[in-house]
């Protein structure tokens, strides 16, 4: 058994003042205010941590993350279990807990292989200190070809429930996120198909009309990927799919806070809108972090192979030749920092989130008694807003 360990003075998100943590064994057992009685150990060695004030979170979901280490996940074949086993390990390295990897479109075989082999992948057992896999996030081939991105036009497909089958195929149970364009839905019939297997549908790439967004998400469409990118932009006459969203309880929009996805004004005026009447301090609804890093994640800026074109990487953003934004090489954390440095959150809320709202998106449970203690440590430089973290060994402190 490993020692019971109380981590004291520490701030957590959506959590008045300084708390505690015990655990014991590696579960969380108790987060109690400071003001509280602190527990007597049961039995067994024990030791306190006094992290003076920084914050403890969870670490990182990730559920838009395109590949690391060079390699696309939709280009796994075979050969790609000991790299598939290398990203793991180092997205743990990054700070992150879990993910999704996404499958980009392209064509509906390499959509079957890659499937097959992340399935067989995660079925295996795992060393504890990798990220876990939590099923595919599959965005596209239903997507409006007005608005695909960097999406290849060759292999976009109608959104019709034969062709979702079709793509689906015999791996589909391991599809836990589709992203689709819900206005090239005609028949109406896909989203309650989905949400019938249990798929979280996010909606992106797409030219809905507000009313057409608005369909979806009562058909049960719950999310929206990568929030302004592909999509039309706020429009006080016309507000479109993000208008829509942003109006919407129940309704989570994915964020890239890179800088170069959208303008830090622009994430500084969607959050305000997400959080309405919250204080800063508390976690805004809603609204959760994704990296959208290709597979040069890991790797230095260059150039590099993308499906059967190339990606050029400068200072993190991956851009096609023609300058299509393509992506990111920067880590789901450092968007927690670019908030915090940028003056957008405070930084409860900025750690929130990537560690709690994405679970909460999901239906995870987030930083509560009774889960294992996979924890970060945040501090902050006052003076520089300058965030940094390091994941706590929870064996010895």
């Amino acid at each position: 058994m490993s020692p019971n360990l109380t981590i004291t003075n520490a701030r957590i998100s959506n959590k008045p003042g300084l708390q505690y943590l015990s655990i014991c064994d590696g579960i969380i057992t108790a987060i109690s205010p400071m003001s509280s009685t602190l527990p007597k150990p049961q039995g067994g060695e024990s030791t306190q941590l006094d992290v003076k004030g920084d914050w403890v979170s969870l670490g990182g979901v990730d559920l838009q993350i395109n590949g690391a280490l060079g390699l696309a996940f939709p280009d796994l074949g075979p050969e790609d279990q000991e790299t598939l086993a290398k990203i793991c390990e180092f997205l743990w390295d990054q700070g992150i807990d879990a993910f999704m990897p996404t499958l980009v479109t392209t064509a509906v075989e390499k959509i079957h292989q890659a499937l097959t082999l992340i399935q067989k992948f995660s079925a295996q057992p795992t060393h504890r200190q990798s990220a876990q896999i939590l099923g595919v996030h599959l965005e596209g081939p239903f997507l409006n070809p007005e608005k695909r991105g960097a999406h290849p036009a060759e292999y976009l497909l109608p959104l019709t429930l034969d062709q979702v089958k079709r793509v689906l195929g015999k791996g589909g149970e391991g599809v836990k996120i589709i992203t689709l364009a819900p206005e090239i839905d005609l028949k109406g019939d896909v989203i309650p198909y989905l949400k019938s297997l249990g798929v979280t549908v996010s909606l992106g790439h797409s030219q809905a009309t507000a009313a057409e967004a608005e369909a979806a998400f009562e058909q049960g469409a719950s999310m929206v990927t990568h929030a302004f990118n592909a999509m039309p932009g706020l429009h006080h006459r016309q507000p479109g799919l993000l208008g829509a969203a942003i109006a919407h309880p129940a309704v989570y929009c994915g964020l890239i806070a890179d800088g170069e996805h959208v303008c830090p004004t622009m994430l500084n005026v969607f959050l305000r809108a997400c959080r309405g009447s919250l204080s800063p301090a508390k976690h805004c609804p809603g609204v959760f972090l994704v990296s959208d890093a290709l597979s040069p994640f890991g790797l230095p800026d260059g150039s590099y192979p993308w499906d059967s074109r190339q990606i050029d990487v400068q200072q993190g953003t991956a851009r096609l030749p023609n300058g299509v934004l393509a992506g990111t090489t920067l880590s789901l954390l450092r968007g927690i920092q670019n908030l915090v440095e940028w003056d957008i959150c405070e930084v409860g809320e900025a750690i929130a989130l990537a560690t709690e709202a994405p679970r909460d998106a999901i239906g995870l449970p987030g930083l509560s008694p009774g889960r294992p203690a996979h924890l970060l440590r945040w501090s902050l430089n006052q003076s520089s807003r300058q965030l940094t973290w390091r994941r706590l060994n929870i064996t010895n402190g």
